[in-house]
Order: C-alpha cells, then structure tokens, then sequence
C-alpha cells in the first residue's frame, strides 16, 4: 500500500496494472412478479397489520463471452397475516459485469458476494416500491451480509464434499 501511495498509484490501478479488471457494465430487472391474492379484502378486513414476513435470497452467475458475466440476485418476499398471504413479491435484479485477471477462488467470491452486494440496494428498492404501490406500508428489507453467507456455501460445500479415498 505504501508503495501506491509514494507512486501516486491507487488501488484501482494497481489492479489493472497486474491486470486485473472490475467494471460494472449494466444494471437491470430481469425479472419481476407482484401477488396480492387477498386484495381487496385484506384492506378491509379489522385484522391489525402484524405481518410475518418470510425472506428467501438466491444468487446465480453465468459466464459470457469475453470475460463478462452476469450475476443474478433473486430475493422472494412472502407476507402473511395469519394464514393468508398478504402478498408475495419477487425481484430478479441482474448485473453484466466485466472481470479479468482474477484467481478462480477469488472470482467465485466476487461473483458469490460482491456482485450481490452491489445489486442488493437495487432490488431493495424495486421491492419496497412494489409493496408501496401495492397499497401496502413499504417493505424495507435489512441489510445482507453476502460475505457470511458465501463463507457458509464453501462451508457446506466442504462438509458435503466426498471424503477423499485414502485406500490404496
């Protein structure tokens, strides 16, 4: 670090100077639903609003051609009073990105976690903007610790990982 600095050299430089490269290329939806099956009865109802919320995130990537890829954040929100679902929404929120020159390890984290870090506030307000236009209070969702829950993945990974044959 120090070395950069006496350079006059930043750190996004340094990388494309060892050739690395991280370059955001496009945002966007890739895909949008929006349920409200008790409508218009949920409003009327005397039911005081105590939701339960359910939350489930995905993430997936794919490899384009000349060294971009896309990487996928799917975050599915369930509303239920009661038993009945209040309403349901889910939001795809997709990125192209342009990413050279990394290590393999080092590309599965940027792809498990940084991406969906960096899509993450996009599909927190598309979803929250739904709700809203729904009719109902706005859904903010808490923030996610995407570097926790890609250090789980490899974790699991390891533990369902054939054990290695040590029989000879």
């Amino acid at each position: 670090m120090a070395e950069n600095e006496a350079t006059g050299t930043s750190g996004a430089a340094a990388a494309q100077a060892s050739g690395q490269v991280f370059k955001i290329q496009r945002i966007y939806v890739k895909d949008v639903s929006y349920e409200s099956p008790q409508t218009p009865k949920v409003f009327v109802s005397n039911t005081d609003w105590k939701p339960q919320v359910s939350l489930h995130l995905n993430t997936e990537s794919a490899k384009l051609e000349n060294d971009m890829y896309e990487s996928v954040l799917t975050v599915t929100a369930t509303v239920k009073l009661g038993e009945d679902v209040a309403y349901l929404t889910e939001v795809k929120q997709a990125g192209l990105f342009l990413i050279q020159g990394f290590e393999e390890d080092r590309l599965n984290q940027m792809l498990g976690s940084y991406c969906p870090n960096l899509l993450f506030p996009y599909v927190r307000e598309a979803i929250g903007s739904l709700v809203q236009k729904g009719g109902f209070p706005q859904l903010l969702l808490d923030p996610v610790n995407f570097d926790g829950l890609y250090a789980q993945h490899l974790e699991q990974a390891k533990q369902n990982a054939p054990a290695p044959d040590t029989a000879q």
